[in-house]
């Protein structure tokens, strides 16, 4: 039998690395229950484990892991604080998979996870008061502008837009809904000096500002009453080059 946490913790996909270890280690720091979803047991989740996060291996590439995963966080609580949707993955169009491959396997992990876990998870979040529970969708940038190399991947991240909205209707007023659409937050290890000078001058803040920016953003928005239905850019300015 599952030992299920007294307090309410925020749900955060995908927080083997990157933005959802970052936050996932700051709510840890402030004594914020956490729950992760993992697919790749990255040497963080025993990390986050050791810090008293309950880490759950989660398959998000079929509805049947989704569900899986979901009555797993049901037996660790009865009550989510906040779902921040973070898993994510960026495939690009290539002859290595079909258009419809590529497709599929985009709006799987952008679109059916996030939808099915809103709506399996709805009872947790509810009954908790006018504003007392949050999800978050991480999009993309590129929302806006589409992308020739990533097709898939900035239509997907669109759809995920568009249900912000719409869950913010459904859930209102006692869960608020927001997305962040980021845009060169953090680089990865191996992107070399080139790569890395071309991508901030895409921006008029000519900066990576790291995860904090991030962090910033998720606790506003968690401790507003006021703000739901929107999406908040964190692309230095990007739209104005």
């Amino acid at each position: 039998m599952e030992i299920k946490t007294s307090a309410r913790p925020i749900l955060i996909t995908g927080a083997g690395k990157r933005i959802g270890l970052a936050l996932a280690r700051h709510f840890l720091a402030q004594q914020q229950p956490v729950i992760i979803s993992y697919r790749t047991r990255y040497p963080a989740v025993a990390e986050l484990e050791q810090a008293g996060a309950i880490c759950l291996f989660g398959d998000f590439s079929t509805n049947a892991g989704i569900t899986k995963f979901a009555a797993e966080v049901k037996q660790h609580c009865d009550g989510l604080r906040a779902i921040l949707h973070n898993a994510s993955a960026w495939l690009a169009e290539s002859p290595d998979f079909s258009p419809a491959e590529t497709l599929a396997a985009m709006l799987q992990i952008h679109v059916n996870a996030p939808y099915l876990l809103n709506q399996y998870l709805e009872p947790l979040l509810r009954g908790h008061g006018r504003a007392g529970s949050d999800i978050i969708h991480f999009t993309d940038y590129v929302v806006e502008r589409g992308s020739d190399k990533h097709i898939a991947y900035a239509a997907s991240k669109a759809a995920l837009d568009n249900m912000t909205r719409s869950f913010a209707r459904k859930l209102a007023p006692e869960v608020k809904v927001n997305a962040i659409a980021p845009a060169m937050v953090m680089f990865n290890e191996h992107d070399d000096a080139e790569y890395r000078k071309a991508a901030l001058n895409k921006s008029l803040m000519k900066i990576a500002p790291g995860e904090q920016e991030i962090i910033g953003l998720v606790e506003y928005l968690l401790n507003s009453e006021y703000v739901t239905g929107r999406t908040h850019a964190v692309d230095g300015g990007r739209p104005l080059r």
